[in-house]
């Protein structure tokens, strides 16, 4: 019998379940066959190092990596182990061995063929040998070394061979590592032969007083030193020695020996060092290796000092996580050796344990047959030993550690011990791990907790008797959730506890769950539903799920799980205000969700989760307003008050919502909410405002949310249509609004915009229930207060209260700004007006662009009215403003600023052209709409995509409305040939390929084509690779197109003129304009001019260019400059010697930078264009330009520069007292 056959210590209880993998990975089989087979057989050529082998060798490991997951499907291409052992390796590597024995192959698979084949081979040089074991390493680590071993050669003849090649390899050698890795490997599946080493070693007394070592020894020593060094081989190494040592003829003679040498190693070492962690790292392996794999009988002599030795060692305080990990790994393998193996008769034994039989019952109305569980256990009065209370001691305390895998190794540790042990200490057991979930414990022995439950549940030692107190934690489990500081722990311990619900799914009888069942559907329901995080909601809606399946005594399982599937619960949103509406239509779930949000998530420490929640209970209070009402309301009320900040504000908002939701319900039959809430708590609603002001709790950090909160409450009340007209709580909610908005540059910018929102929502409802005197009139007192106190405050030196109070005047209702319309519209446009003291204010512009907007969507349109409505009389003047922003490019340390006004404007602008297109189209004017539609289309042709996408949404917007069409669009059916209807949804527009071929389409209507050009003039020269590229290659295509039309390409040049004169000396263009002018002249696009001496083109584009370099010290404008110079001097005539000159002066420039540059792209061009100068006197040019130092000092360079000038036939420059461009 092979070594490997004999029984381990682990018992026959350890072996996994057999059940049917299933696969989630698509691969159904090994499709790079022909390529991997190809690369294998390149290796020859490849081995010498370079690209070539790195790239062959990443490519092997891509090709490996694919198949992590599915490693099965690359066993047909493996190989199997009757193969020889490689000779030419030994002859390649050691001195020729003639004991080596030839096999022969009858291996029909390739793979393993191919990789031995390089290693048999005589002629194979080490490198290549070498990078055929870093093949074979991938395969490895991809199948897993236990599979993979099996088909190494493993036959008597193969030890000595393989033994040989391990001894001459050296440790420090640190790039074969993976050579020493395989071959430890391989030795140790040759220590499973059934034959005595004894029989190999021969006579060892080779000369007289000379003596080999035996074959023994040589592994023995080749082990130890293996176990200490600090590369993979060391885990090679512990594998080696536990198949080695617990071979029959070794451990006579050589265990005691190791492990006395394991343990003195231990006892040296520290694991404060380095070196010390690496000894202890593999003498643990290898302990816990011989453990494991050994015989009980052999093992038990030596547990009891290995325990006490691993006890002197204090591993649990150590900080490396492994060191902690492999020594309860070993505890747990003392434990199981002092323990006979044997299955506990007492087990927990469910009858079946397929679901398909389980289904299959079920249809057939049969039940399961009742499990049968033996309370007496044979072996009760065996006496445990001693040891024994002290493993589960350290496994105990491992079920707390700080790491993952340590909790995890401990709790398997944990079951397997358990099942072991009497009934009566396995329950004693239990109990221990019960102690886990105190709520004096941290998180981590909660987590410890429940994956050691898990495993007992999963073993069938967790008796039915104790279920009432697991359960009991494990739904505490469910919703553990601790804040620390500015986030919570309790993730892994919710997700450890769906574990459980899983496992137990499993591993009990439904009639034994039946008692717990409305408890654990509704705590996995909760858990899908309202947890946090995405790995705890899935886990729930996994765990939820086995339990329908297995158990089939969930409410509504089938259904539930119909909706909140794996990736439905996805989406938290979804979850709190979708699926939990669906789940709490079943009754049965219905008030523990309720009381779920209420207990935990009104009080979370995220105010995502708070706001969610709320609006949750929104959603449910309309499934069960009785309950709402009578229990729910009251405890809400109660919590407004708590000296918790995060209580106050979720219970603020959940008393908002539910108010709402119970005013919605009433409004259906017609009755007031005042019929679902009793006047307690009406008048405790009213009180929250007044409570608050008096304790002061608007101010200090907390004030932020207690102001939102309120904020939401006042427009809920209001929507509520509550009873407090005439009230003096009214005058306090306005205050409250008016104060938040004018110190909003108080708060926090992450929370300014949700606060801004807050108020100004809070005051369009206070203001539509509470400030009507009569229908359609407002109270003339209050309208005259509101408007000349928000018009004063538009004025305020602070942009957040400019933001805010622009946003309030919009959110009035119309009946406010009756009578007010135009002194309103007046000041807003006043916000919206750039002036230098508040060029910054692009926030309050933006807002006030919005509010304009909306203040014309509330009063509507009305012939004939300035004061109340849009007319023909204010039109203009509104339009006026909105255009006006459309040019905003302010700047500052945030960026280009001025999107978010040129976005609000364009969004104004259409929703004001619709508005009119609907009510009155005469009042758009064609200069108007051309405006709009061109300013519009220049947005939709610059850089920044998601304002381009904007852009673009808006002009087919105005170009395809039909409810009747927008009037005097310039050019309406060709834009509708060019961007057909059908397109509109199909075109990218923030991807730059798609956006810029069809935009650059409006350069051939005149009257689009300065503000296209314009925006392509940005884009062009702007800085992303993506936008450069398809800007420029749209414009070239549409160049090449007019170069024979004449006409076509001066009307073109001259709006490319038109828009340099119009923006001279503007950074945001003139610089990206020159970068456009050397592209388009770089590529030939206005050839057909240089045939023309002195063309007008020429002229004014060089007279533009002196003008915009003059004095200038912007390198990139100077930089862009000179590229544009030197294309000009193509232009024959006046206007190259003007060129000339402009370079001339330029390589006199006081910044060295722009003299190198200039003499660099001069020396380009002379060579390029062979014309401009005589042949007589080129290579002189040429010669000075090169060979002068242009970095060097101004007296020296300008001699050079001089005498460039008379060889070019220009007038040298002269200086002059003021400073000039050299």
């Amino acid at each position: 019998m092979a070594l490997s056959d004999e029984p381990a210590a682990g018992g026959p209880e350890e072996e996994a379940e057999d059940e049917t993998l299933a696969f989630g990975a698509a691969l159904e089989a090994f499709g790079e066959s022909a390529e991997t087979r190809a690369l294998l057989g390149r290796l020859r050529e490849v081995h010498g190092g370079g690209a070539e082998r790195e790239v062959a060798l990443e490519r092997f490991r891509v090709i490996m990596d694919k198949y992590q997951e599915q490693p099965h499907l690359l066993d047909p291409h493996l190989g199997s182990g009757s193969r020889c052992v490689p000779q030419a390796g030994l002859e390649l590597l050691a001195p020729s061995n003639p004991a080596l024995a030839s096999h022969s192959a009858g291996m029909t698979e390739w793979m393993m063929n191919l990789l031995l084949d390089i290693v048999q081979d005589q002629t194979s040089p080490a490198s290549l040998v070498h990078l055929a074991f870093k093949f074979l390493y991938i395969i490895t680590k991809v199948r897993g070394y236990k599979t993979f071993l099996r088909l190494f050669p493993h036959e008597v003849a193969d030890v000595e061979p393989v033994l040989d090649l391990v001894t001459i390899q050296n440790p420090k050698d640190h790039e074969a590592w993976e050579t020493r890795y395989m071959l430890l490997l391989w030795l140790s599946v040759t220590c499973l032969i059934p034959f005595d080493f004894s029989r190999l070693d021969g006579n060892l007394l080779t000369q007289p007083g000379q003596a080999r070592m035996s074959i023994m020894d040589r592994i023995l020593q080749i082990a130890e030193s293996y176990l200490i060094v600090s590369d993979k081989a060391r885990d090679a190494a512990a594998v080696l020695v536990s198949r080695f040592i617990t071979r029959p003829d070794v451990k006579q003679s050589k265990m005691a020996e190791f492990l006395d040498w394991s343990l003195c190693n231990l006892a040296r070492s520290s694991f404060q060092t380095m070196q010390g962690v690496i000894t202890m790292d593999g003498t643990l392996q290898a302990l816990a290796q011989i453990f494991k794999h050994g015989k009980r009988e052999d093992c038990l002599p030596y547990a009891a000092t290995v325990l006490r030795c691993l006890d002197g060692c204090r591993l649990p305080e150590s900080n490396q996580t492994l060191l902690r990990k492999l020594g309860v790994k070993l505890v747990q393998r003392l434990g199981l050796t002092f323990l006979k193996p044997k299955v506990a008769a007492w087990r927990y034994q469910r009858g079946c344990r397929s679901l398909a039989a389980n289904l299959q019952l079920l249809t057939q109305g049969q039940s399961e047959q009742k499990p049968l569980i033996l309370t007496e256990d044979d072996d009760e009065d065996d006496d445990v030993p001693e040891g024994v209370e002290r493993v589960i001691e350290q496994l105990l305390v491992g079920l707390k550690d700080k790491d993952t895998v340590v909790r995890w190794s401990a709790a398997k540790g944990i079951g397997r011990m358990a099942g072991r042990l009497p009934r009566a200490l396995a329950d004693d057991v239990v109990g221990s791990v019960l102690d886990c979930f105190s709520f004096q414990e941290t998180d981590k022995a909660w987590h410890g907790g429940c994956l050691a439950l898990a495993e007992l549940g999963r073993r069938g030692l967790l008796l039915p008797s104790r279920l009432v107190d697991v359960v009991a934690v494990i739904l505490k489990a469910l919703t553990y959730d601790e804040k620390r500081g500015a986030c919570s722990v309790g993730t892994n311990v919710r997700d450890a506890a769906c574990y459980v619900c899983w496992a137990f799914a499993r591993a009990y009888e439904p009639q034994e769950l039946k008692p717990f069942v409305t408890a654990i559907s509704s705590a996995l329901v909760i858990a899908a539903v309202f947890d946090r995080d995405i790995n705890c909601r899935r886990a729930a809606s996994a765990a939820f799920q086995e339990n329908v399946g297995r158990q089939g005594t969930f409410p509504h399982g089938i259904d539930i799980l119909t909706t909140a599937d794996y990736f439905a619960v996805g989406n938290r949103s979804n979850c709190f205000l979708v699926i939990s509406v669906f789940i709490a239509g079943f009754p049965e779930y219905t008030q523990p969700m309720i009381d779920h949000l209420v207990t935990m998530k009104i009080s979370h420490w995220d105010g995502v989760i708070r706001e969610l929640a709320a609006r949750a209970l929104h959603n449910l209070a309309q499934q069960a307003p009785e309950f709402s009402a009578t229990q729910v309301f009251p405890r809400l009320l109660s919590m407004t008050l708590s000296p918790d900040l995060h209580m106050r504000h979720g219970s603020i908002l959940a008393c908002a919502e539910v108010a709402y939701a119970l005013y919605k319900l009433a409004a259906q039959e017609n009755r007031p909410v005042t019929d679902h809430l009793d006047e307690q708590a009406v008048q405790g609603l009213k009180q929250i405002h007044q409570q608050l002001y008096d304790r002061q709790l608007y101010r200090g950090l907390g004030g932020q949310l207690m102001r939102q909160a309120v904020c939401v409450l006042i427009e809920k009340l209001s929507l509520s249509k509550m009873p407090f007209r005439g009230d003096t709580v009214i005058d306090g909610w306005q205050w409250l609004i008016n104060d938040t908005l004018r110190h909003l540059h108080l708060i926090s910018s992450h929370s300014r915009q949700q606060m801004k929102d807050a108020a100004v929502s809070a005051l369009a409802a206070l203001c539509s229930e509470y400030y009507m005197k009569e229908p359609g009139e407002a109270d003339p007192a209050i309208q005259e207060e509101l408007i000349t106190q928000y018009l004063a405050e538009l004025r305020n030196p602070e942009e957040m209260t400019r933001c805010g109070f622009s946003l309030a005047l919009g959110a009035l209702p119309g009946f406010l700004l009756k009578g007010r319309l135009q002194q309103v519209l007046t000041g807003l446009r006043a916000v919206t007006h750039t002036s230098p003291e508040d060029v910054s204010f692009a926030e309050s512009r933006r807002d006030g662009l919005k509010a304009i907007a909306r203040i014309c969507q509330t009063v509507g349109v009305k012939a004939g009215a300035p004061d109340e409505a849009v007319c023909g009389e204010n039109v203009s003047q509104i339009y006026c403003a909105l255009l006006g922003c459309m040019d905003d490019y302010t700047t500052d340390s945030r960026g280009d600023v001025g999107t978010w006004v040129r976005k609000a404007a364009m969004t104004s602008l259409m929703d004001l052209t619709l508005l009119l297109a609907r009510s009155q189209p005469e009042l758009i004017e064609a200069h108007t709409c051309e405006r709009i539609m061109c300013c519009v289309a220049q947005q939709a042709s610059e850089k920044i995509d998601r304002f381009r996408a904007h852009a673009a949404s808006v002009f087919l917007t105005l170009l395809h409305f039909d409810s009747p069409p927008i009037p005097h669009v310039p050019h309406r059916g060709e834009l509708e040939k060019l961007f057909p209807r059908s397109d509109v949804a199909s075109v990218n527009w923030s991807a730059p390929s798609q956006a810029f071929p069809r935009i650059t389409q409006l350069l051939g209507l005149p009257t689009y084509r300065y503000h296209v050009l314009l925006g392509l003039v940005v884009s062009l020269g702007g800085l992303t690779e993506s936008t450069i590229r398809h800007s420029t290659q749209s414009l070239f295509e549409y160049m090449k197109g007019i170069q024979s039309d004449p006409q076509a390409l001066g009307s073109f040049s001259g709006t490319l003129l038109q828009i340099f004169e119009d923006n001279l000396l503007n950074e945001r263009v003139s610089v990206p304009l020159l970068k456009t002018l050397d592209h388009v002249l770089t590529h030939g696009c206005f050839d057909i001019f240089t045939t023309e001496e002195d063309h007008p083109f020429a002229v004014k584009l060089l007279a533009l260019c002196k003008k915009e370099i003059k004095n200038s010290k912007d390198i990139q404008k100077l930089l862009s400059g000179i590229a544009v110079f030197c294309e000009m001097v193509q232009f024959p005539g006046d206007v190259r010697r003007q060129a000339l000159l402009q370079l001339c002066l330029l390589l006199c420039h006081r910044f060295p930078l722009i003299r190198k540059t200039t003499a660099s792209q001069v020396y380009e061009t002379l060579l390029t264009y062979s014309d401009v100068v005589g042949a007589d006197v080129l290579d002189e040019v040429v010669t000075v330009l090169s060979d002068t130092a242009w970095d060097a000092e101004l007296a020296v360079v300008r001699e050079q520069r001089n005498r460039l000038c008379d060889l070019l036939g220009v007038p040298r420059p002269q200086l002059v007292p003021q400073p000039g461009a050299c």
